[in-house]
């Protein structure tokens, strides 16, 4: 007589709750970046100043880089210091505007950004993602929860999904992942 596999351990509670997926695959991301960036002595967040300046030749206000990068400049100052003092990017204060400090990448800010580019795509695979279409999926989902949640963290209500999915409030027990996107499938409150 075959034997009768062993049930299942229950799955936990967490596994159905999409705030706890996200804050796990941020975890994950962030460790898998941060041994690939620890042979340069870099951050998760300098290498994305680096990324970002690498898209403005002559460099950028260092409140705007703040904006597109979502930080302070309580945050961002140190930051930028450090990466200054290591030679990767210069700052400069306007001409017309001394209150205005521009970064720019340096030659060697260029050349790690261009090494950097190299070692990151072999966290390509742990993405899970197989085509154009699908990070395009990807990008756009995550897209919409920061700035949802951005929007509700404000005070102001979150932009409603492409199928209505209503709460009364927001819930402090876990909705599972599939009653979400069942809900909102059938355009059903959650």
């Amino acid at each position: 007589m075959p034997e009768t596999p062993a049930p299942a351990a229950p799955a936990s509670p967490l596994d159905s709750m999409l705030c706890f997926a996200l804050y796990s695959a941020s975890n994950a991301v962030a460790q898998a970046h941060r041994a690939v960036l620890a042979p340069w002595g870099l951050t998760y967040t300098q290498y994305v100043a680096l990324v970002e300046l690498a898209t403005a030749p002559d460099g950028l206000a260092v409140k705007e880089l703040g904006s597109r990068m979502g930080l302070d400049s309580g945050t961002l100052s140190p930051l930028l210091r450090r990466l200054e003092q290591r030679g990767l990017l210069s700052r400069r204060r306007g001409s017309a505007d001394e209150r205005v400090v521009t970064v720019a990448l340096t030659d060697a800010g260029r050349a790690a950004r261009d090494e950097l580019a190299e070692s990151i795509g072999c966290l390509a695979p742990g993405y899970g993602v197989e085509s154009a279409a699908q990070l395009d999926e990807l990008l756009a989902a995550l897209h919409r929860v920061s700035d949802g949640m951005r929007a509700v963290a404000a005070g102001a209500p979150a932009a409603a999904p492409a199928a209505p999915v209503r709460a009364a409030s927001v819930r402090t027990t876990a909705v599972p992942a599939a009653s979400v996107a069942a809900a909102a499938a059938a355009g059903t409150p959650t």
